[in-house]
């Protein structure tokens, strides 16, 4: 008994003394009590977003907690936000230290991973003007439109009598073929898939990847780590990983070495990188190749997808906002033929729409975690180095104090808005050094999907009650339930849609 009554004692000096320490120090508002070796992670629920949210609006918008041996400060107003990403946004341009990015991320050195400095900054150029320039997304929107077409086209197929699709499952098939015939220029889903096996392969290694890519518990408690087993699953699904992309590369290199290079508008990303590398083998090594494919496969396209699934599931528990929106289509483009990527800066309703959606239900509900490299201060407080950062933008672009009626789905609450960003109260790709360098590509690929679906296709709930709009558990916030929903063809496009 009195072994039990000193260590409740010892319990009791111990959260008491590190709570008033954290005062003297100047640091943010801390729960009580921090427990020892798990520290908070008792209190944190699923979904995470809404867990955190719930803890900042009882102790305030900056909020430190201790994740196992983790420093981690949470950061939910706009305010705090813009302290982040712009006077401290060098001291926070670091990743933490992260399972995923020591195995997936080639032990920290991808475009997602690196630390900042030259390494990172050469990864952000090559991005920027190799495989996301506004040029290269223009020179492969043909890709983007083939395949949107082929989705409406399988869709009118088999769904002419108000049968149920699952959307979840179409979207997603729908951006992992954009991707994978961008980087490589092979389709790995539906009709015309040339290599079954290699298919089957790469889905395997995808629905893997953005399961063991989600927060590991042995980030912040490494005993579990050792011997959870979850380390080497993330080992051995690194080397799959690394396996097909590199066969990959070498399938190309040898297609290059044996024929004429294509034309530049029909070069896939691996052919242009490979065209670099024979100029420039220091930048462009292989590993550097297969960082910036395996980033754009794995960043573009589980977001892309859940986010068109989420305006889907707004949009048919809002049929008005389908019939505007429809309405739109058809004076800008008509019924002779379907929209492209060119109609997107003449239909403001459906930017209104995306941007809406991307408010209440962001692919990245708490953006990529950063981690501060210095002392900095946020709001007042004393920030010290080594704290893990998340920007809940969930809660801001949630929250009653900076939107009218948050819960309500109100795209006109955009109008007259040019971008995607309204300071730091939305910022669904992030801001400062480490802003998603993909934010076009996937704003075109969000409004040409979800225009061409309301264009071609009128939409219904299944029953009478208004869609199940639960979250489910997952770095980018998909559904709890896939979505499925009738579709039925619009009676002024029944003609086109019978030539597509």
């Amino acid at each position: 008994m009195a072994i039990l009554i000193n260590l409740f004692l010892f319990f009791i000096l111990y959260t008491i003394t590190k709570h008033l320490f954290n005062k003297i120090r100047n640091l943010p508002p801390t729960p009580f009590p921090s427990l020892p070796i798990i520290g908070h992670l008792h209190l944190i629920k699923k979904p995470l977003h809404r867990s955190l949210s719930a803890l900042s609006n009882r102790y305030g918008p900056i909020l430190l907690l201790q994740f196992g041996y983790r420093r981690v400060l949470i950061v939910s107003s706009p305010s705090a936000a813009e302290d982040c990403f712009t006077k401290c946004d060098i001291a926070f341009a670091n990743r933490p230290r992260l399972l995923a990015g020591k195995h997936l991320g080639y032990n920290f050195t991808t475009l997602t991973w690196a630390p900042y400095g030259d390494k990172l900054r050469e990864l952000r150029k090559l991005s920027a003007v190799e495989v996301l320039s506004a040029h290269r997304v223009q020179l492969l929107s043909g890709i983007r439109t083939d395949e949107v077409k082929l989705m409406i086209k399988s869709l009118f197929r088999n769904k002419k009598n108000e049968e149920q699709v699952n959307l979840k499952t179409i979207f997603f098939e729908l951006m992992l073929n954009v991707m994978m015939r961008m980087i490589g220029g092979k389709r790995y889903y539906g009709d015309n898939v040339e290599e079954v096996e290699k298919a089957k392969i790469f889905q395997a290694i995808v629905r893997e990847t953005f399961i063991a890519a989600g927060t590991n518990m042995g980030d912040f408690l490494p005993l579990v780590a050792a011997i959870g087993g979850g380390e080497e699953k993330l080992k051995k699904l690194a080397v799959r990983r690394d396996c097909f992309i590199q066969d990959l590369i070498d399938e190309h290199r040898q297609r290059i070495a044996s024929s004429c290079l294509p034309e530049e508008r029909s070069k896939s990303l691996i052919e242009v990188l490979l065209a670099l590398q024979e100029s420039e083998p220091e930048n462009y090594s292989d590993q550097t190749i297969k960082g910036l494919m395996l980033v754009m496969l794995s960043a573009g396209t589980d977001t892309s997808s859940v986010t068109m699934e989420w305006a889907m599931s707004a949009l048919v528990n809002n049929p008005e906002v389908i019939k505007k929106a429809q309405k739109e289509l058809d004076s800008v483009i008509g019924d002779d033929r379907l929209m492209d990527e060119s109609d997107i800066p003449n239909l403001p309703y459906l930017h209104c729409i995306v941007n809406e959606v991307m408010r209440m239900y962001p692919a990245g509900p708490l953006l990529v975690p950063h981690e501060s490299s210095e002392e900095c201060y946020i709001g007042g407080y004393r920030i010290p180095a080594g704290t893990m950062l998340f920007v809940n933008m969930w809660s801001i672009q949630n929250d009653p104090k900076y939107w009218e009626e948050p819960e309500k789905f109100k795209p006109e609450r955009f109008v007259g808005c040019e971008g995607v960003r309204d300071g730091f109260r939305l910022m669904p790709f992030g801001s400062g050094r480490r802003s998603c360098p993909g934010e076009g590509l996937a704003l075109r690929m969000i409004a040409l999907g979800i225009g061409s679906l309301l264009q071609c296709f009128d939409w219904d709930r299944v029953g009478a009650d208004l869609v199940d709009m639960t979250e489910g558990v997952g770095l980018t916030m998909p559904r709890a339930h896939p979505l499925v929903v009738k579709c039925n063809p619009r009676s002024s496009m029944v003609n086109l849609l019978s030539k597509v």
